[in-house]
């Protein structure tokens, strides 16, 4: 519309129609955080660099065309070990670290593990409209937590104003930001003949509305032309008509339609795989084709990932659990982690339920922890443990926790009239 009779000089329309197209090109290059937030949020990386395993090679990306988001299948301490110094390979042999270049907490802290604008071994082996080695030409971001859990409010924050940065320095929209679980692909294996997405199942619980971003692709561009073959589950989260995200409840756990191969993608054979059964046997994945047969896992049995070295530790049949190294809460707990009948016993001393605990990443290591427990119930003079758990005062499944932060059950305990003052009985939640 012309004003007092006069028209638009073309040099301001075309500046104009230049902008215009150049934010409906990059939607996502619009200011959807501002300056300020940003720049704060850059302030509070914390810089990871000097972590950094020194044989690691440093090589310059020539060119980034997307950016990765990833879910760790780990804690946070062992999460930043791994990224930053290695981890082992089924061969024996370990990696050189460089492995991402940013970790978010579940808090959303950020750690910055590697520059951007140097290459890390993130993807494996992946393609993405016909482009292979994808690492090679994209960011790589983790998310501490598992792809059959929520990603926090905290980290969906975090990794959205993170994204909005790195799309405003390489210039990308938001069809450049995917999982790992859409570019990953397999090799033909015992569910596949030829090769086939679904060797990772990282980050498919990644909802991309959360992080601020808008549309993306409605299809797979390799199974599209034949280059690979779909994995069901895959296609019905990203491609399907209505996203679908597996419950938590349910997503690491055995039936019939969530397969060993639909929870684990290629570590479902890994010995850093453990499947719990029912009855509480524990078996790695490379046991099972031997001892118990892919087709014989029974329902129920819960799938955990990333458990290297920490099998001997998962076998100890007590009610007392030990949170360390790689062995988490979502560990010994499952689903029940964050219940108020799951209770946290802190090496300060503190005792927290579970519905109580905010921050997971900094649960201390060496937490202990019961599940399944009501309590406490302060012992007194007038409140004696019979009073408290009536005849299963003395049952293995009793927990007693006396001032010296010691933990014993109620079997261990030879004379009751000796139990000191403050200490506190925990009783089975279901009797």
């Amino acid at each position: 519309m012309n004003s007092g009779g006069k028209g638009i000089p073309p040099r301001i329309v075309t500046i104009v129609s230049f902008c215009i197209g150049f934010l409906l090109l990059f939607p996502s290059l619009s200011t959807a955080n501002t300056r300020a937030e940003r720049q704060r949020y850059q302030h509070s990386i914390v810089d990871y660099r000097s972590r950094l395993n020194p044989r690691f090679q440093k090589v310059k990306r020539q060119k980034t065309k997307y950016i990765i988001v990833h879910t760790t299948e780990l804690g946070l301490r062992t999460s930043l070990r791994v990224v930053s110094k290695g981890k082992r390979l089924r061969n024996g042999r370990r990696t050189n670290g460089g492995h991402t270049h940013y970790v978010i907490a579940r808090n959303g802290r950020t750690y910055r593990i590697l520059d951007k604008k140097y290459v890390a071994d993130h993807a494996g082996r992946s393609m993405w409209n016909a482009e292979r080695n994808i690492s090679n030409i994209s960011i790589g971001i983790e998310l501490v937590g598992y792809h059959y859990a929520p990603i926090t409010p905290k980290q969906y924050r975090a990794v959205g104003i993170l994204i909005d940065i790195l799309q405003g320095v390489y210039g990308l929209n938001d069809r450049a930001v995917l999982t790992h679980s859409q570019v990953a692909y397999g090799l033909p294996n015992r569910w596949f003949r030829k090769n086939h997405r679904g060797r990772k199942r990282c980050a498919k619980n990644f909802i991309r509305a959360n992080a601020g971003l808008g549309p993306t692709w409605h299809y797979d561009p390799d199974v599209r032309s034949g280059r690979l073959t779909a994995d069901a589950q895959l296609s019905a989260v990203f491609y399907g008509r209505r996203q679908i995200y597996t419950p938590p409840d349910e997503a690491n756990v055995i039936s019939k339609r969530n397969t060993a191969w639909a929870i684990a993608g290629e570590d479902y054979n890994s010995v850093a795989t453990v499947y719990k059964f029912p009855n509480g046997r524990l078996y790695t994945g490379d046991q099972i084709a031997e001892k118990v047969g892919w087709s014989r896992i029974p329902p129920k049995t819960v799938v955990l990932l990333g458990q290297e070295n920490n099998v001997e530790l998962l076998k100890v049949d007590s009610a007392v659990k030990i949170i360390t190294g790689g062995i988490t809460a979502w560990s010994h707990a499952g689903k029940a982690y964050n219940r108020k009948t799951t209770i946290y016993f802190l090496p300060s001393g503190r005792i927290m339920p579970g519905s109580k605990i905010r921050d997971w990443d900094d649960l201390p290591a060496k937490t202990r922890m019961i599940i399944g427990y009501k309590g406490p119930y302060g012992l007194s003079k007038d409140q004696t443990a019979f009073r408290i758990a009536g005849f299963r005062y003395k049952d293995p499944k009793t927990i007693y926790y006396l001032p010296s932060k010691k933990l014993v059950s109620g079997n261990q305990i030879k004379d009751f009239s000796r139990l000191p003052t403050g200490t506190f009985v925990f009783i089975p939640a279901k009797i």
